[in-house]
């Protein structure tokens, strides 16, 4: 960790300065520095395991929205302006400080988000993963050529930057899916603004750091703080041509309706219902880790949680041993060792989650395993809830029609591989699903037939590597193209055509050339 790199994150990961002292503030990235907000409207940023608060977060004011988009719009023309190769080496670099810091980057999520310290650098590590594609850019950002279309005529594609760029991410995945977005902006020549969650800013301002000591310009990435008056200018102010956005169905709805009504590009992953088919001829002892691992890692609070279950046939007589394996977890705060369940992000997440298993409850579902109880020993103030389990869930209940963002599984039940296609089809979601069984017959048929963007076969959460796409689809997404991979590329770029003719007559000789052609950086 090179030396002062923490003083420009409002959280430092050890003994927080006492309350006499005033809460570390959060600053604005604006034109390459780190400012302070001149705002009077502040927000508190709470440690979820033990509500305790340990920083604020401004909301931005207009002027410094304003300045942060001005900033992006100035450096655009010479940002990409700058050779392919040389915002190929800014991202080069920038992929090496984010493994050199990856312990750092674990413990601010932690702190701020709640996941295990594990979960925290694997958070990190998926986001690197896209960086590192980013690296590609050289191949990913090849036009087309059709020569002599017609006599003396050719015609090549060659893809362009939009402009000023902008990313809204969740609380959920502070480094991820931040570097799900502004990387792909940026190594295609886009500046770009992006607006973090309020709840765990820190993540985000120590990867602005550390993309500045790789070497980007100021102004190639600014970063805003805020909530409804943010994403609102976001939405509509004018220099900025696309909206990256990850989060809920209400605001990815909005912001999908509202920037594009403003002519902007927007990409919007939102909320999930995530099955997992579990055929009785699955290997049993797999798929019971499976579905335990992706229901309740991350306290559940991710978009590809593997939320439901669906038990077909003989495979109803398993759900004994998974409630004997979910009781085995261990909740505790995130960074002690052996925790495999941390908080949930507030108390009111908590307070929505044990709302919704007590209506599985009230509307005739069998609760299993409840945690709502559990208490973690020196953290009785923190958001926590343990791995829950209801069973004769059946499809009108709203703890199947709601996606709950909690440590819970629901569990239904299916007689045949047909009828369980069938309920997945009718769920209005479509982010992903998992299969688990031995017959490749009957995982082609499930992979053919469901209508969702993401499967897995035997494979919980199918989350894709990067040189491919994320491929959430129906109620999950909202928009054209997806995030990162080539359509992420597509996202970012626009293409232009140029149709050119040169008559062989007009022709002349010139001297050769002997020496080896450069090409310039």
């Amino acid at each position: 960790m090179r030396e002062g790199f923490m003083e420009y994150t409002a959280v430092k990961c050890g003994n927080m300065p006492p309350l006499a002292r005033g809460w570390p503030t959060t600053k604005l990235f604006i034109d390459g520095k780190f400012v302070e907000s001149s705002t009077s409207d502040w927000l508190d940023i709470h440690n979820p395991a033990t509500n305790e608060v340990i920083a604020r977060v401004p909301k931005a004011t207009k002027s410094e929205m304003l300045a942060a988009v001005d900033s992006c719009s100035k450096a655009f023309r010479s940002w990409s302006d700058t050779s392919i190769l040389a915002r190929q080496q800014v991202f080069l670099r920038y992929q090496q400080l984010i493994k050199d810091n990856i312990k750092e980057l674990a413990k601010a999520i932690t702190l701020e988000q709640g996941k295990t310290l594990a979960d925290a650098e694997g958070d990190v590590f998926r986001g690197l993963q896209v960086v590192e594609h980013a690296c590609s850019i050289t191949f990913l950002m090849l036009g087309e050529t059709l020569p002599s279309i017609t006599k003396d005529m050719d015609t090549h594609t060659y893809r362009l930057p939009l402009g000023v760029c902008a990313g809204i991410a969740p609380f959920n995945f502070p480094a991820m899916i931040p570097l799900w977005m502004f990387p792909m902006g940026m190594v295609c020549g886009n500046t770009y603004l992006m607006k973090p969650s309020e709840r765990v800013p820190t993540c985000t301002m120590l990867l602005a750091k550390l993309l500045q000591d790789a070497g980007a310009p100021d102004g190639t990435l600014n970063v805003i703080h805020g909530q409804h008056d943010a994403v609102k200018f976001i939405c509509d102010h004018p220099a900025i041509r696309s909206i990256s956005f990850v989060g809920s169905n209400r605001a990815g709805e909005y912001i999908y309706e509202r920037g594009s009504k403003n002519g902007k590009r927007v990409q919007s992953n939102m909320g999930a219902k995530n099955h997992g088919v579990v055929m009785p001829d699955a290997n049993k002892e797999n798929t019971l880790n499976q579905l335990v691992g992706a229901a309740f890692g991350a306290a559940g609070q991710r978009c590809m949680a593997l939320s439901t279950a669906i038990l077909v046939g003989e495979a109803r007589s398993w759900l004994p041993e998974l409630v004997e394996r979910a009781k085995g977890l261990c909740v505790n705060a995130g960074d002690q060792p052996g925790a495999d369940v941390g908080p949930l992000i507030s108390p009111q997440a908590k307070q929505r989650v044990c709302s919704l298993i007590q209506s599985g409850v009230d509307e005739g579902a069998k609760l299993l395993l409840d945690g709502r109880n559990v208490k973690v020993k020196g953290y009785e103030e923190g958001n926590f809830v343990g791995p829950t389990i209801l069973s004769n869930v059946t499809p009108e209940m709203k703890c199947y029609t709601e996606e709950i963002f909690g440590p819970v599984l629901v569990v239904l039940e299916a007689d045949t591989l047909d009828d369980a296609i069938s309920l997945v089809n009718r769920n209005p979601y479509g982010n992903g699903t998992a299969i688990f069984t031995t017959n490749g017959a009957t995982a082609r048929k499930y992979t053919h037939d469901v209508d969702v963007g993401q499967v897995g076969v035997n494979v919980p959460i199918p989350v894709p590597l990067p040189m491919f796409s994320f491929t959430g689809s129906r109620g999950s997404f909202r928009g054209d193209v997806n995030f990162y991979g080539k359509q992420g590329i597509q996202f970012y770029t626009q293409l232009k055509t140029v149709t050119s003719q040169w008559k062989a007559e007009d022709a002349t000789l010139q001297s050769p050339a002997v020496t080896m052609p450069t090409m310039g950086r």
